[in-house]
């Protein structure tokens, strides 16, 4: 599980219902079948209108995205493999990856590592790699983007459903304290629309760009560790290439590990 996402969402309830509990408002007025069926239904209606019907399957495997911890190899650990299979390479000729390539379990870096195996140039093997982490970007814009819609609309539905019950409280005067029980409840929505929308599906299309963004940067170092492998680059230059993609504290970790720790100063 993703307990950033859990733990947010738990303090965002927490956080309108302690203080609609301090602020002494009526818990019954969350009760409102109406207000639902006007954020709800509502954003879902337009973001099915904003998007084809092909994008929208997806949204239950982006609910999964969202509250699951994709499990990455991490950026040491594939820069270290890089630095090995360069040595091997050097000794024994690219050839003798072809080993390493069936143990490879990501699909990119193993399509990768192949294409420099079977003697491809490095300008094709950067293009195809490149035009694939394109394309996996693409596909998770989309993704991001049903959510941003949806936490840009469900705000403003909020007020369309303050307004309607706005509409029926006005209706009959007579009555004070029913009149102001119906105001209370018409704001009901407009509660639900910017919870939703600001609490919800707006961290949520943030948390799936911040998890493509991950994905993309460990791809691009894949690509220069496969080319800088394929171009026959010392061990050490290699991990000095790649360590650019990593942070302070990790440059730390892999520098001291081989020995070299004033590489990982900052500069």
């Amino acid at each position: 599980m993703d307990i950033s996402t859990i733990v947010g969402v738990i303090f965002g309830i927490i956080a309108v219902f302690l203080g609609m509990f301090i602020k002494g408002a009526d818990m019954s007025v969350l009760i409102n079948p109406a207000a639902f069926l006007i954020i709800i239904l509502g954003t879902i209606a337009s973001v099915t209108i904003g998007f084809p019907m092909k994008e929208l399957k997806r949204v239950p495997s982006l609910f999964k995205i969202i509250f699951t911890e994709r499990k990455l190899t991490s950026d040491i650990e594939i820069i270290k493999m890089f630095s090995t299979w360069a040595d091997l390479a050097r000794r024994e000729g690219l050839l003798a990856l072809e080993s390493k390539a069936a143990e490879v379990e990501d699909p990119f870096l193993k399509n990768g590592l192949t294409l420099a195996i079977d003697g491809q140039n490095a300008d094709y093997i950067r293009d195809v790699l490149t035009e694939e982490v394109e394309a996996m970007e693409a596909r998770h814009n989309v993704g991001s983007q049903i959510f941003s819609q949806a936490g840009t609309y469900a705000p403003t539905l909020g007020v369309l459903g303050a307004v309607v019950g706005l509409m029926a409280a006005l209706r009959d005067m007579n009555d004070i304290n029913a009149l102001g029980h119906a105001i209370t409840a018409a704001f009901v929505a407009t509660l639900l629309g910017i919870f939703t929308g600001y609490v919800l599906w707006h961290p949520f299309a943030n948390k799936l760009k911040r998890k493509s963004a991950e994905e993309v940067k460990q791809k691009n170092l894949m690509i220069e560790g496969i080319l800088s492998v394929l171009e026959g680059e010392a061990p050490r230059v290699i991990e000095q290439k790649l360590a650019s993609y990593l942070t302070m504290e990790e440059r730390r970790q892999i520098f001291n590990e081989s020995g070299a720790g004033g590489l990982g100063k900052e500069s």
